[in-house]
């Protein structure tokens, strides 16, 4: 993938899905660590379904091994960890922003 193709992508799927999380716990009114636990427990879900649905069966497909992940990212560990420190503003903007709207 090119790279102004990557940063025309990344951020705005990383943002879009951080602030969905965000929403989710500020509606659900979680506190403290909780919340950080569930923005974990999602971004990891999150990942696992695009492997499943994307990298993996393109990756298959083309005859590279299950764990390979560089036809879309420079390196595992930026595919199953990018998104977490990147999205983490987002996540607490709308969670505090829901989490006020609802509960005060």
């Amino acid at each position: 993938m090119s790279i102004e193709r990557e940063n025309q992508i990344h951020p705005i799927v990383t943002d879009l899905t951080s602030s969905l999380f965000g929403v989710t716990a500020g509606i659900l009114g979680l506190e403290s660590y909780n919340g950080f636990l569930l923005y974990l427990v999602l971004s990891v879900i999150t990942t696992i379904f695009v492997y499943v649905v994307k990298v993996l069966p393109e990756s298959l497909s083309e005859g590279r091994s299950i764990g390979d992940t560089q036809r879309f990212f420079k390196g595992a560990l930026q595919f199953w960890s990018g998104g977490l420190a990147s999205g983490m503003p987002g996540f607490v903007l709308t969670w505090t922003l829901f989490y006020g709207l609802v509960r005060v």
